[in-house]
């Protein structure tokens, strides 16, 4: 079975848009978990600019689902994620400047910090996903510093804007996913994925056993709210 993460950033970010106390993420997550999400995801940045430290305490107790905490290898937030203990930290990198992540971590070159960071939240009894390129060295690296599990990149894929780049960027993963499927560790799969590029994807990577999306799920749950834009995301990973 193919799990689906669903990720409720964009509710906090228009709640922060107003500093008001509404619309609440956990709430959010809650309708989410009806329509048939695996998991909830949510990212705290350190700038703090949609998901707040309370939103990640209240989630943990209060979702009945595992809880996936995207986050900068980051003393400030690694102490934050020992403390509240999500069950998966998925480490990734971070801009200030940057409108959402825009591209995979760069294991191989940060070995001995991501190393340490890892070993610090595993001592905290936390499963670590490092969100990499499709890339066979990222893969190895993240093998080599004790990754419990790889999430993929798949917003190169998702943002081609011709057949000739979607298909090369199609193949890169493709390459990637089977490379770490000779591993013992967990696939994942994630960003700029939608309601239509979604299917694509899927049937290329069987070895991808959770896909995290958030984005497009929020924006389709303007118009059928949250449970059933999740409800119908589910059933395409079904498919």
């Amino acid at each position: 079975m193919v799990l689906l993460g669903v990720n409720v950033d964009h509710v906090a970010t228009i709640r922060q848009a107003r500093e008001t106390k509404y619309p609440d993420p956990i709430a959010a997550a809650k309708f989410a978990i009806k329509g048939g999400a695996d998991q909830i995801t949510i990212h705290l940045r350190e700038d703090r600019r949609h998901i707040l430290d309370e939103d990640v305490k209240r989630m943990k107790q209060e979702i009945d689902v595992p809880l996936n905490l995207e986050m900068a290898a980051a003393d400030e937030i690694v102490r934050v994620a020992r403390d509240i203990r999500p069950d998966t930290a998925t480490l990734v990198p971070e801009r200030r400047e940057e409108l959402t992540t825009e591209g995979g971590l760069d294991v191989g070159g940060d070995l001995e910090h991501l190393r340490s960071v890892t070993k610090r939240l595993k001592d905290a009894r936390i499963s670590v996903s490092m969100f990499i390129d499709p890339e066979g060295d990222q893969v190895d690296a993240s093998f080599e510093v004790g990754a419990d599990a790889v999430e993929f990149h798949t917003g190169r894929f998702c943002d081609a804007t011709d057949e000739r780049s979607r298909a090369d960027e199609l193949e890169r993963l493709i390459m990637a996913v089977r490379h770490a499927s000779k591993k013992d560790i967990k696939i994942a799969a994630g960003h700029g994925l939608n309601y239509d590029n979604t299917k694509q994807v899927i049937r290329a990577l069987p070895e991808v056993v959770e896909y995290n999306i958030g984005h497009s799920i929020v924006a389709r749950a303007i118009y059928v709210g949250m449970e059933q834009a999740v409800r119908e995301m589910k059933e395409l990973l079904k498919k």
